[in-house]
């Protein structure tokens, strides 16, 4: 059996029809109100933040995967999201299960200097903080030898449905509204984006291969990096009509904090859009070389055509 822990979000349900299709029927969803997406899946309701209900959700299982999503919040992320990843490793320990983590990137450094599996964690920022901690969490579980597990990294996401990101809240949503798009802070730089569908089918991948196992992996993303300028221009061919956009500073932003919660958190983040986002994922592409990328302009496509 496979479980995915945090099922509702769309990493979780790209990743359950990738398992479904690819690996297994045999999988089970868990979350505080799991939904099936096919007729096999079994549905398993519990509280990650409750070490019992983990260990009781994992029990059986073969590989869990933690995908588990928060609100961009710092408050909730430093109560949640060390005592699930604790409460995680735990049961999949006491199981012998494998262990596969979603992971972000908000702990490496904010320069333009390209990112790769081993690049040292440099946290700047409370939610920067928390990641660094829950990574490192269980990469010392990986050291010791107590758990086989594996670490799936992506950088900002672009994608089709439920996706959120401030690329595609603040770009590619506002396109879809015939809305003139915000890029924020710098429209020439280039941005390394995941396509969310490949983020989970390279997590399944990487899942169910024995051998990537007690490693950290860069997800598969297009090596061809583009800058917000040419994101736009990708849109302007498949709309057929002349998208303008505004670029909206840091100040903006940070004035906007003072009387939105949302604004104010999404502040720390943008000092990675000032120079170069190159997320170097070709250890990926070496090893597993008949993955098909989606292309940036493939990606917008599907975008603006739903």
């Amino acid at each position: 059996m496979q479980t995915v822990l945090g099922a509702n979000g769309q990493i979780a349900e790209e990743l359950t029809r990738y398992l479904h299709d690819n690996v297994t029927e045999d999988i089970r969803l868990v979350s505080r109100h799991p939904v099936k997406l096919h007729d096999t899946d079994q549905l398993f309701p519990a509280d990650l933040m409750d070490a019992d209900a983990t260990a009781n959700a994992v029990a059986g299982s073969d590989i869990a995967y933690l995908t588990v999503g928060l609100p961009i919040d710092s408050a909730m992320w430093e109560q949640q999201f060390p005592l699930m990843m604790a409460n995680t490793i735990a049961a999949c320990q006491k199981h012998g299960t494998k262990l596969v983590f979603f992971d972000n990137t908000y702990m490496y450094p904010r320069t333009s200097a390209p990112q790769v599996e081993d690049t040292a964690f440099a946290p700047v920022g409370r939610k920067a903080a928390v990641r660094a901690q829950i990574a490192s969490l269980l990469l010392d579980q990986m050291r010791a030898g107590s758990i086989e597990a594996v670490i799936c990294r992506a950088p900002e996401f672009y994608g089709p449905g439920k996706t959120k990101s401030l690329t595609n809240s603040a770009v590619f949503d506002r396109i879809k509204q015939g809305k003139r798009p915000m890029i924020p802070v710098n429209a020439h730089t280039r941005r390394t984006l995941i396509w969310t569908p490949d983020a989970s089918r390279g997590m399944g991948v990487i899942g169910n291969a024995p051998d990537a196992y007690g490693q950290t992996w860069h997800l598969p993303t297009d090596p061809n990096r583009l800058t917000y300028v040419q994101m736009v221009d990708i849109a302007s061919d498949v709309t057929g009509r002349q998208i303008r956009y505004t670029t909206v500073p840091e100040i903006a932003f940070r004035i906007g904090g003072w009387f939105n919660q949302a604004v104010e958190e999404a502040s720390e983040l943008l000092p990675r859009y000032r120079g170069d986002n190159i997320f170097d994922s070709s250890k990926f592409a070496t090893r597993f070389p008949d993955f098909a990328v989606t292309t940036y302009r493939q990606g917008i496509t599907e975008i603006l055509s739903e």
